[in-house]
């Protein structure tokens, strides 16, 4: 028996790249990904902050916010939600200097789409939140203010214009 000759990297790259092009061709219509895509959906998506004291956080988002207390896990997780959207709080440390360089550079958090911003906006100012940046109108064709939270989370409120 002949020893095989070990694949130089040029020919070991050429088998990979038609073994994925094989994969990657749709099979036929009824293909398992579009099986599988039909089959399933995703239901929601949450942003998961660290935070430095669970019950002010918690608080904040109830009190300041709007948010409804969905479920607190010990003392250190929750799950606030508001219209059926959600953000799970977590007690842990997190860099000061991280979110400082993010507040600077006004690197958003969550950037939430609204209806009735105007209502909401006046809202959230009765509640007591810090409104870091004003309801205005916007180059990119969007009415919104931002609101930054005790640990520095800045969450974007934005109705596209009408």
């Amino acid at each position: 028996m002949l020893a095989e000759e070990p694949l130089s990297r040029t020919q070991s790259m050429v088998n990979s790249t038609e073994k994925l092009a094989s994969v990657q061709q749709p099979r036929n219509e009824m293909s398992t990904t579009a099986a599988v895509h039909h089959a399933t959906h995703l239901t929601g998506i949450a942003p998961q902050f660290l935070v430095d004291d669970l019950d002010q956080a918690i608080a904040y988002y109830c009190h300041k916010l709007g948010f409804e207390l969905d479920f607190k896990y010990q003392s250190f997780y929750a799950g606030v939600t508001r219209d059926g959207f959600a953000i799970h709080l977590k007690h842990a440390p997190k860099l000061t200097a991280e979110r400082e360089h993010r507040k600077r550079n006004e690197h958003l958090d969550a950037y939430i789409s609204v209806s009735g911003i105007r209502g909401l906006f006046s809202e959230l100012e009765m509640r007591g939140a810090q409104v870091i940046k004003p309801l205005e109108e916007r180059p990119w064709a969007c009415l919104d203010f931002y609101v930054e939270d005790p640990d520095g989370y800045m969450l974007c409120f934005s109705e596209p214009n009408a």
